[in-house]
């Protein structure tokens, strides 16, 4: 059976699709089959919407605080049912938090600005950025879309700022790494409108490297 949902602590996790744009050098599926004890993320098939809404359904709500749309792969790769679920749950429980963990890139992927899309569906939206330089972007994800990546990122980030209440960008990283480069990152996040938050090492990561 395929894992569709998944727990983490007081969040369930979607799982919608396995397709990625990006093959970043960090990417914790090269690693594992899942993340932090989950079962397999590895999908047969990608779920309908009717599908993903019956698994939420069989969750213990009293137990969660947050809904986080997050599996292997990326989740604007499946915009339509991402959404449809999305806004269900927001009408069901206005209260329940909802959260997108993406790469930013939903606007290439759909051939068209999709920001605008998450109203009142969303309640955050957290991008993986990892670097101000548009070059070291596209060595450290190597997106499909070579060096219009970064600046559709960066575009999604400022208009997603303008559609949802929170919008957290994120760099893999820890206090004793290159200080420098986190400034840089956090100035670029605040001049989009959003914050800034650096993550911790996953399975070794090193993504700003140790003096």
């Amino acid at each position: 059976m395929q894992t569709i949902v998944y727990q983490i602590k007081d969040a369930v996790y979607v799982n919608l699709t396995n397709r990625c744009p990006c093959a970043c050098t960090f990417c914790l599926r090269t690693k594992a089959p899942g993340v932090y004890g989950s079962p397999s993320l590895w999908l047969e098939r990608e779920p309908s919407a009717g599908e993903v809404q019956e698994a939420l359904g069989a969750q213990d709500w009293t137990r969660f605080r947050e809904v986080v749309f997050c599996g292997y792969g990326e989740p604007t790769e499946r915009l339509d049912v991402l959404l449809e679920v999305a806004g269900s749950l927001k009408a069901r429980d206005p209260s329940l938090r909802v959260r997108v963990n993406t790469n930013g890139l939903s606007d290439l992927v759909n051939g068209r600005p999709t920001a605008a899309l998450f109203v009142g569906k969303v309640d955050c939206i957290s991008i993986s950025l990892n670097t101000d330089d548009p070059d070291e972007y596209l060595a450290l994800c190597r997106p499909k879309f070579g060096p219009a990546a970064f600046p559709a990122l960066l575009r999604f980030a400022r208009e997603a700022a303008q559609a949802v209440p929170e919008v957290v960008l994120t760099v893999v990283g820890e206090p004793v790494t290159d200080l420098a480069k986190q400034t840089r990152c956090r100035a670029l996040a605040e001049s989009l409108g959003a914050t800034l938050r650096v993550r911790p090492f996953e399975n070794g990561t090193r993504l700003f490297p140790v003096p």
